[in-house]
């Protein structure tokens, strides 16, 4: 009895499933189609994050009298809060430095991909893990070596990839709850 309650809960989901699908893709494929405006509303969405997170923790820092480890988190606070400040008032330099963080994040986890894939050698699809080592390697590479055209569409491609990938997620999950019985 309990199980149909909640099979037919869901299945009344499946609308707004639907719905988070189409501004999802919707949103990705503007992004795509604009990846200069893509990157510059993810900066400014990362140091609204941080300005806010930042300034919580502040907050939280002076809300226990006598801790030790005051000063730390006082100090986490005001230097999270500053790099969300810098995001917001300057987003131009904040592409720059997130997309260096990402060429920097494709170099590492490339290296450590193909490590791993010499590691799994004798596994039949290594070679799998090799190559995906390689593109991500290779990726670093292209973005570090035009840093400034990849600052003002690398994060907007990026965010427009992973939307439509979440879309179809949503479209497909909105599909299975409709067919629930």
């Amino acid at each position: 009895m309990m199980m149909t309650a909640i099979e037919a809960g869901l299945r009344k989901s499946w609308g707004w499933m639907a719905a988070f699908a189409v501004i999802s893709l919707i949103g990705g494929v503007l992004a795509l189609l604009n990846p200069l405006a893509a990157t510059l509303t993810a900066t400014l969405m990362a140091g609204w994050a941080f300005a806010f997170l930042g300034a919580l923790q502040v907050f939280q820092s002076f809300q226990i009298k006598g801790w030790g480890g005051f000063i730390w988190a006082l100090l986490f606070g005001l230097l999270t809060l500053a790099v969300g400040l810098s995001l917001i008032f300057d987003p131009l330099a904040g592409m720059i430095s997130l997309t260096i963080l990402v060429a920097v994040l494709f170099l590492v986890t490339g290296i450590v991909k193909i490590m791993l894939s010499f590691s799994l050698r004798p596994l039949t699809g290594w070679g799998w893990v090799l190559l995906s080592g390689i593109v991500s390697l290779v990726l670093g590479i292209m973005i570090l070596a035009d840093i400034l055209s990849a600052a003002t569409q690398v994060l907007g491609i990026l965010l427009g990839i992973e939307l439509i990938s979440n879309g179809v997620l949503f479209l497909f999950t909105a599909i299975g709850l409709r067919n629930l019985r």
